[in-house]
């Protein structure tokens, strides 16, 4: 299937295509199967709005059956009785099989998620390979203590496998964020249930075939496409679910925290959201700081939750800075991810889309100033222009709340104020 889109300068952006989507089923206990209800949800390509796939829905009763599977691989199966050798070959394994895909992976993120097909191919995917490597390589060295203890006592300590994961990940970094979570419970002995982003659940199902074509067990790896009230809910609740790792929104994270609390205490991994600021000093490289705050807020099209979205600069730079930003945004190349040229794909779906316009919108009523972008820089698909705003003050909706797009805020300061000093001082950059 091709998607096109547009460059926000105006030039044309090649059309890419879509590799076969092979894997639309769950992926329960070693097979891809039918949600119980039988229901599907659309996945669409944010390069045009179109529809990539049907994707099987999962619920309460297919949690309850990934659980049962991952519950059964855990207490009665081969993986956390294995020796950490045995379980870290399967692991280099299916590294394998995953670098020997690489190109349809990365062109599945990037069809699902508009990610660029180029930072798949040389980033995203070659370090999620790298993490489940590096795990692969700790699975035996998982070690515990000799205790010194007086007396005629010996005393240790042993680490085992915590059981059943709950893996929920995010839609910004599918791949990358898949890895991170279960390589290590992976490695350790537990079997796990993911629920990936509903936006983005193709190249998890895929790594699912994958894992199994390595040698991975049935029940170890179960993964449960649906949406986080029903299936994420399901998975955090669950009373056989030991622990559960979530990457998402902070008012997510609360609600995951107390429904892990209510059932039965399991303990909660949680990566929240982000509202990073860049402080840029007068004695700074002004072009270096310029390349630097672009890519720190447009990278990945600001979906990302370490984003500089918030830019200090101190008087002195600040007007040449503010300058040099501008033109260094508007030469950021916004279109189709599959174009090699492409800086900039599309946000990852219509919500996402219409969220980032609206906090946009939020700015310019607040009184900031946009220099550049605050449009869609196409007629279709869900691309936003690089963005721009100044007289930004601490109060505003732009400068407090994490908008998850290309939406830079930029203020001027005077001196830094040592939080243990009454006066105020200047602090240098180094």
């Amino acid at each position: 299937m091709a998607g096109d889109g547009c460059n926000g300068n105006g030039a044309a952006a090649a059309a890419g295509v879509v590799p076969e989507i092979k894997f639309t089923k769950l992926f329960i206990n070693g097979e891809f199967v039918d949600a119980v209800s039988g229901k599907t949800f659309e996945t669409r390509d944010p390069r045009t709005g179109a529809v990539l796939a049907h994707v099987a829905e999962a619920d309460k009763a297919d949690v309850d059956l990934g659980v049962k599977a991952a519950r059964d691989a855990f207490d009665h199966g081969k993986w956390p009785r294995m020796s950490g050798y045995e379980r870290g070959r399967l692991l280099s394994k299916f590294a394998d099989l995953v670098d020997q895909h690489t190109e349809e992976l990365a062109a599945l993120d990037g069809a699902d998620a508009g990610k660029l097909l180029l930072v798949g191919k040389v980033i995203d995917v070659p370090s999620a390979t790298q993490m489940l490597r590096y795990y692969a390589g700790a699975a035996d060295k998982i070690h515990g203590e000799v205790l010194r203890v007086s007396g005629k006592y010996q005393g240790y300590s042993l680490r085992e496998p915590v059981g059943v994961a709950g893996v929920i990940i995010p839609w910004n970094f599918p791949t990358m964020m898949f890895f991170l979570k279960v390589s290590p419970a992976l490695a350790a002995g537990c079997t796990v249930v993911v629920k990936p982003a509903e936006q983005t659940p193709l190249s998890a199902l895929y790594y699912a075939h994958l894992a199994k074509l390595a040698g991975v067990p049935d029940g170890v790896i179960n993964v449960v496409p649906g949406f986080g009230h029903t299936a994420g809910a399901a998975i955090t609740s669950h009373m056989d679910v030991d622990t559960v790792a979530f990457t998402g929104s902070t008012e997510v994270g609360r609600l995951i925290m107390e429904s892990a609390a209510r059932s039965n205490l399991k303990p909660v991994s949680l990566e929240l959201g982000g509202k990073s600021p860049l402080i840029i000093f007068d004695d700074a490289d002004v072009d270096m700081a310029v390349n630097l705050s672009r890519l720190a807020i447009f990278f990945n099209k600001g979906e990302i939750c370490a984003a500089g979205s918030r830019v200090y600069v101190q008087e002195g730079i600040y007007d040449e800075f503010v300058k040099k930003a501008v033109e260094a945004a508007q030469n950021w190349k916004v279109g189709d991810p599959f174009d090699v040229t492409t800086n900039m794909g599309p946000q990852v779906d219509k919500e996402q889309f219409e969220k980032v316009l609206k906090y946009i919108e939020h700015g310019k009523s607040e009184g900031a100033t946009l220099l550049t972008g605050g449009k869609p820089a196409a007629a279709k698909g869900y691309y936003i222009e690089p963005t721009i705003f100044v007289d930004v003050t601490e109060d505003m909706k732009i400068a407090q709340e994490e908008i998850f797009g290309p939406v830079m805020a930029l203020m001027k300061f005077k001196y830094v104020a040592h939080p243990r000093m009454s006066q105020t001082i200047c602090i240098l950059s180094f």
